[in-house]
Order: C-alpha cells, then sequence, then structure tokens
C-alpha cells in the first residue's frame, strides 16, 4: 500500500543506499528473479534514493541503535528529514524507546505508517 501511494503521488518514498544493497543481496541469494520487479516497484513508486550520511551522523545513530548496518540506515533518514521511518526491525528500532524518544520522526511498521498516514490526511 505504501508503495502505491507513492506511485499515485500522495507520498514521498525515500529509501538510503545501504536498504538497497541489502535487499539486492538478498533478493540475489533467495530470488534473483525478482530483482527486475524490485526495479520496476521502486521506479513505479517514484522512489528517491537517500544519500550517505555523514559519519558524525552515523556514529550518533550507532549509539542509539548499537547496529552499524542499523545506524547508516537510521542516519540517512535523519539528516534527509524524513517524516516516518518505516521498519520491521524489532531489535534496533520498533522496540527501542530510548531512540524513539530522540528521533524527531515517528518510526513504525508499515501499519503504524498507514494509520499515521490516514490521520494526517484527515486532519
Amino acid at each position: 500500500m505504501i508503495l502505491k501511494l507513492g506511485e499515485a503521488g500522495a507520498v514521498r518514498v525515500l529509501v538510503s543506499s545501504q536498504v538497497l544493497v541489502e535487499i539486492e543481496e538478498a533478493l540475489r541469494r533467495k530470488a534473483p528473479e525478482a530483482l527486475g520487479e524490485l526495479v520496476l516497484l521502486l521506479d513505479r513508486c517514484l522512489a528517491s534514493t537517500i544519500p550517505s550520511p555523514a559519519q558524525e551522523a552515523i556514529q550518533k545513530s550507532r549509539d542509539l541503535t548499537g547496529h552499524a548496518g542499523d545506524a547508516q540506515v537510521l542516519a540517512a533518514a535523519w539528516e534527509a528529514g524524513v517524516d516516518y521511518f518505516v521498519t520491521l526491525d524489532k531489535e534496533h528500532f520498533l522496540n527501542n524507546a530510548e531512540l524513539r524518544s530522540i528521533v524527531p520522526f515517528p518510526v513504525g511498521t508499515p501499519g503504524d505508517f498507514l494509520a499515521w498516514f490516514r490521520g494526517q490526511s484527515s486532519a
């Protein structure tokens, strides 16, 4: 649904280069035939790639996540000024109360985002 909202121009879908690398690696291992579909989905939802963040931002984010890869993703989102951070990672993001209290944007699952988005649209 989020990708469809991007395709309709209702939301701007931002993806960090780190996430793209991780998705590509996973697909190459598990479903290489799906790589073309990934490219098509990203194109249709008008996804934009967030530039790599500064080292200072990565370190600040690593202090919050305790994970190098996730720190890069968080730092990129933070520097890009996202309105919402969508993730399924419970360990480093969703169940991390300290992180959620510090970052200037909500952090949640795709379902959480859709509920938030509906609330923004009706406000």
